[in-house]
């Protein structure tokens, strides 16, 4: 069996992702598919716009055989870690042949080439990527002038400008999912296709296939309708349903309260030991704390060229769970030491059986068995997925939903068909 592996947000499932999970398959010959999902937060900074277990249905039913959790210690990084995270994640399951990814790129040649700059690091690569950074840069900037240089000087061949390339935030991700499998030693394969969606910053509607900010906005806004094209009707069901449930979605400025009380009251030396903070940083982020009264108005302020908004939201992010630099570095040294499953269809459940197998990892499906295994580093980890799920639910509008422990009431979504999968 050939099974291939993506590492996704669905947030909500769209068209786009209809088509990259299509696309996936198709272009690796593969029969199975596994999803590595961030669960309760995204790697924007922001709480998911629906609940984890609501991704992971449109998942299933839009086609995905299994979806599982990534763990919010890293569905809440930088892009690097991001990709890291779930690429470990996909390699410990020990089943998966190859991972397909989208990007503006559209082929390998060039991202392999400054995938192996970045792993390697040449003096010549880090001396110009201090001086940009020392230019008041942001990382991503100056990463990009510095790859730019370090191939025009040593004349490497590529088929697109580095600049070019390292703008597009797909192009970045499948950089470092390249970064992640190369130094892993995975026997993954990595396979790529070039994205149809429009820029994620795009915040218009363009035909069938938008970007996920623009389906966002229009869903947060109230006026559905609008989208109906953006989404298969499953999608749309599951959207539906989650408002009639619960009454509203999730958004960062729900936690406007708790996050400017957090900003006023952590001193300086526990806000610096944040991931994404530098020194520095944390003056800012209490300056306008203090100056206004409302969180977007402090993100507004703090983000500059060097500071981006979604590194700013996600230090927020961390704040509000409690995640520090220290946490994270203890919990990374044994990472994976779980998988979490959010869903799965009759082909899904033979891919468990077969992780089972070929695994050494223990397989969580009722949450409450993450406590038999008497591993400290695994039950660290998940009381965060558990912390954020109740973080989640905490910022719904309607107090009567702020529920907590939902991680022990709500099963993974099983979706049997009428006779069972065989290989």
């Amino acid at each position: 069996m050939k099974v291939v592996g993506f590492i996704t947000e669905y947030n909500p499932f769209h068209n786009g992702h209809l088509y990259h999970l299509e696309k996936s398959k198709e272009i690796s010959n593969s029969d199975f598919s596994i999803s590595v999902m961030s669960g309760s937060f995204v790697q924007r900074g922001e709480p998911s716009l629906i609940d984890k277990w609501t991704k992971a249905r449109m998942a299933i039913d839009n086609g995905v055989d299994l979806v599982i959790e990534l763990p919010v210690i890293y569905s809440l990084q930088s892009a690097e870690l991001f990709a890291y995270g779930g690429v470990k994640l996909l390699d410990s399951l020990g089943i998966v042949d190859y991972m397909a990814f989208g990007s503006e790129a559209g082929s390998l040649d060039d991202l392999n080439l400054i995938s192996d700059i970045l792993i390697a690091e040449p003096p010549e690569f880090k001396y110009s990527l201090k001086t940009h950074l020392n230019s008041g840069n942001s990382y991503s900037v100056a990463r990009s002038k510095a790859i730019d240089e370090y191939i025009e000087h040593n004349n490497l061949k590529v088929n697109n400008p580095p600049k070019s390339l390292l703008k597009s935030s797909n192009n970045i991700l499948a950089i470092e999912y390249i970064k992640a499998l190369k130094k892993l030693n995975s026997h993954i394969k990595a396979v790529t296709f070039k994205r149809i969606i429009n820029d994620y910053k795009n915040v218009d509607l363009t035909g069938n296939i938008s970007s996920a900010t623009a389906i966002r906005n229009i869903i947060l806004n109230d006026d559905i309708s609008k989208i109906k094209n953006d989404l298969s009707s499953k999608s749309l069901e599951h959207l539906l349903n989650y408002k009639k449930k619960y009454g509203t979605y999730n958004k960062l400025e729900n936690y406007s309260q708790i996050l400017m009380y957090l900003l006023r009251t952590t001193n300086k030396n526990n806000m610096r030991e944040i991931m994404d903070v530098e020194t520095g940083l944390e003056n800012r982020l209490k300056k306008y704390s203090y100056k206004y009264n409302d969180i977007k108005s402090v993100i507004d302020y703090v983000t500059t060229k060097r500071y981006p908004r979604t590194r700013i939201q996600r230090i927020l992010m961390q704040l509000l769970l409690g995640l520090n630099k220290k946490t994270f570095l203890e919990l990374n040294a044994h990472y994976p030491s779980y998988i979490r499953i959010l869903g799965a269809n009759e082909k899904g459940i033979y891919l468990i059986k077969k992780i089972k197998e070929r695994s050494s990892l223990p397989i969580i499906n009722k949450f409450s068995d993450y406590n038999k295994y008497k591993n400290t580093i695994l039950n660290r980890t998940i009381e965060f997925d558990k912390k954020a799920t109740d973080l989640f639910f905490m910022g719904l509008n309607d107090e009567k939903y702020r529920y907590a422990n939902q991680d022990f009431y709500i099963s993974p979504y099983i979706k049997k068909a009428q006779c069972s999968y065989h290989e």
